[in-house]
C-alpha cells in the first residue's frame, strides 16, 4: 500500500504568493501518482478575470500538461473549500480526489451552500477530504482580510 503524502504545503506556498500579489490567498495543486502536474494561486485581480481562481488555473494547466480535458487519476489540493463554479469544474474534469484545508461558510460549494457534488445532476463526485492544514489556511485568510480593513 502506498504511503499518503500531502501536497497541501505546496498549495499553502501558492496561497502565500497570491497574498503577496494582493490576491485573496488561495492556492491549489494538482497531482497524479505523487507528482505535481500543476500549481496556481488566485490571479483574479491580476488577470482581470473573475474565473481566475486557483483551482480553475490549476485545472487548466494540468489539462494542458496532459493534453486532455479530463483529469482522471488526478487529485486536487486547495487551501479553501471550492466555490460552486470551481466545484463544477472539478466535476467536469473528473478529478479523483479533492483535498481542501479551510471551510468557506460564505462562498463554499462543497460542504457549504449548494453542495454541488450532492446535487442529483452532478456528473461526478470526487472523494473529498477536508481539514488538512485548516488552521494555517484559515489564519492566512483571516490575516489577509484583517490587513485590508486596517
Amino acid at each position: 500500500m502506498a504511503q499518503f503524502t500531502s501536497f497541501m504545503d505546496i498549495a499553502m506556498e501558492e496561497a502565500r504568493a497570491a497574498a503577496a500579489r494582493g490576491e485573496v490567498p488561495v492556492g491549489a495543486v494538482i497531482t497524479r501518482n505523487g507528482q505535481v502536474l500543476a500549481r496556481a494561486g488566485n490571479r483574479m485581480r491580476e488577470c482581470h478575470d473573475p474565473t481566475a481562481h486557483a483551482e480553475m488555473l490549476a485545472i487548466r494547466a494540468a489539462c494542458a500538461v496532459l493534453g486532455t480535458g479530463r483529469l482522471i487519476g488526478c487529485d486536487l489540493w486547495v487551501t479553501l473549500e471550492p466555490c460552486p463554479a470551481c466545484a463544477g469544474a472539478i466535476a467536469a474534469a473528473r478529478l479523483d480526489r479533492l483535498y481542501y484545508a479551510a471551510a468557506d461558510p460564505k462562498s463554499g460549494g462543497v460542504a457549504q451552500g449548494p453542495r454541488v457534488f450532492d446535487h442529483p445532476q452532478a456528473h461526478h463526485r470526487p472523494e473529498i477530504y477536508a481539514g488538512l492544514m485548516e488552521a494555517e489556511a484559515a489564519a492566512l485568510l483571516k490575516d489577509f482580510f484583517a490587513a485590508r480593513r486596517d
